[in-house]
């Protein structure tokens, strides 16, 4: 023998490993505990496979792979694991059954019913719950408005279908008022807009919570259109951490039909601590405030599978709004910075406008769409434009005129346009507006038309204005439908029917109306 061919020969019996067949698809259960089991063997596995305990039914996934073991996070514990236990891989990512019969069904992170009602699925698809995000060329632009319902939001921070737009304030803000209106406005379809499928990610809340949401959603006529995925707080973290993962999977299954998909995931903040509760069990290392240093990463590549598809992929689109929880208005802390530099956009709600009344809370300093106007009809970008404006100089005006009294004319003017405008950008919760709604409320206030209404009458003669156009007037109603620039004509006309509206009404120079 040559003596290449002597090392070689050396070489090889010296490093080449002897791997039992056995154990490549097959390990033995090392250790049990907070639903995590640490397993030797399965030297093929993957990252996120599904893997079986031999004779349990508990289901579970692996999430990190070590030299020697593997840890298997347990979606589902029969209580009956135990060392020396056989774990057997599937050679399949973690996946959940996706079907049109998941439509008006309460579901678990793993598919299954908890309605209380048996679920077919006929044909069902087995959708990856982690999935790499469309790539720039597969994309289409964010140019289609998705209506919240709420004049606020759709005035000055409107949300397009794709977008991801973050929902951020202290807790009893009303985060999950705005996005409940959301979906239940999702019912109306102004300008011939195709539906919009809602899918509502509950993770770590109540389930009281929870139960009073999907009643309403249901008594609106808006479950039938709409898929919860449920990972309370009763879940343990392995559940609330797969969740909005599941979630997205759904939404990305009629997406890809050429669906429209709203999926709002309420919240982001417990689904950080579910996952930095699971990253401490199997022991990875701790970085800012105890979260493992890939935290940001794991929203990053849920939030990025929002997206608008181009015509050539189908045209579907996903929009994202993920809800996050502060504490004491602290947006600068981790996990709110994290998601605001991932997302297209905030809506800041603050608990002091809160409590003044002021509802929805937003603030409008701090909350911006990064989308803005490609996202609104002509119609609404042009009303909307002197709204942010408006406000922003009354509050500052507000401000500093606690400090004095001497103002002339034009400051005590622009004050109290400024409180009519506070006044009709308030909305009820479960009572989302058309368009068109929306649109003569703004014209009313921003043209002066209510200057002469007292403050406290706003509301009620903004509600009988609409209903006056709309029964009287369907020629102007028709026009505004079209989400057209109004034009000098059409300007002229709403004016002659809201003064013509004031004058009926006995509206005027502050007096009550009727």
């Amino acid at each position: 023998m040559k003596p290449e061919e002597i090392i070689q020969k050396i070489e090889k019996e010296l490093y080449e490993v002897k791997i039992n067949p056995e154990l490549i698809n097959f390990g033995i259960v090392e250790t049990v505990g907070d639903g995590i089991i640490k397993a030797s063997g399965l030297s093929d596995v993957g990252y996120y496979e599904e893997v079986k305990i031999v004779g349990d039914p508990s289901v579970g996934f692996v999430l990190n792979i070590d030299e020697d073991l593997v840890s298997i996070v347990l979606l589902t514990d029969s209580g009956k694991i135990v060392s020396g236990m056989k774990v057997q891989s599937t050679k399949k990512v973690l996946g959940v059954n996706v079907s049109d019969r998941l439509l008006g069904r309460v579901i678990n992170a793993i598919g299954e019913p908890v309605d209380g009602k048996e679920l077919k699925q006929d044909n069902a698809v087995l959708c990856p719950v982690e999935k790499i995000a469309p790539g720039i060329i597969e994309r289409g632009p964010v140019d289609t408005p998705l209506k919240t319902g709420i004049k606020a939001i759709d005035a000055m921070t409107p949300i397009g279908r794709g977008q991801r737009e973050l929902i951020i304030g202290d807790r009893g803000t009303g985060k999950t008022a705005i996005a409940t209106d959301t979906m239940l406005n999702q019912k109306k379809r102004d300008l011939g807009l195709k539906k919009v499928i809602c899918i509502y990610c509950s993770i770590g809340q109540k389930q009281s919570n929870l139960a009073a949401l999907t009643a309403k959603l249901k008594e609106q006529g808006a479950l039938d259109y709409s898929i919860i995925v449920a990972a309370t707080a009763s879940y343990p973290a392995s559940m609330q951490y797969i969740a909005p993962f599941t979630a997205c999977a759904i939404g990305e299954y009629f997406m890809d039909k050429g669906e429209d998909v709203l999926i709002v995931y309420d919240d982001l903040t417990k689904h950080a601590w579910a996952y930095r509760e699971l990253s401490l069990l199997i022991k990875r290392p701790a970085g800012r405030e105890a979260y493992p240093g890939d935290i940001f990463y794991l929203h990053s590549r849920l939030l990025e599978r929002a997206v608008r598809m181009s015509d050539e992929k189908g045209g579907g689109s996903l929009t994202a709004l993920p809800i996050i929880e502060t504490q004491a208005n602290d947006m600068s802390a981790y996990i709110p910075t994290n998601v605001i530099s991932i997302t297209d956009g905030q809506i800041y709600l603050e608990t002091d406008l809160f409590n003044a009344g002021i509802r929805p809370a937003i603030n409008v300093g701090l909350s911006v769409s990064r989308v803005g106007g490609a996202a609104q009809t002509k119609l609404m970008k042009q009303l909307a434009g002197p709204v942010r404006l408006e406000l922003s100089q009354f509050r500052e005006l507000q401000a500093f005129t606690q400090f004095g009294s001497d103002l002339d004319e034009a400051t005590l003017k622009r004050i109290e346009r400024g409180k009519r405008l506070t006044e009709i950008l308030k909305q009820p919760q479960y009572s989302p507006y058309d368009e068109v709604s929306e649109a003569l409320s703004l014209f009313a206030v921003t043209q002066g038309l209510f200057d002469d209404i007292a403050v406290l009458d706003i509301q009620k003669a903004a509600a009988q204005m609409i209903d006056f156009i709309k029964t009287s007037f369907p020629e102007t109603i028709g026009k505004l439908s079209t989400g057209a620039k109004i034009d000098d004509d059409l300007k002229a006309e709403l004016i002659k029917e809201i003064k013509n509206f004031k004058e009926k009404n006995n509206y005027g120079s502050e007096s009550t109306g009727n």
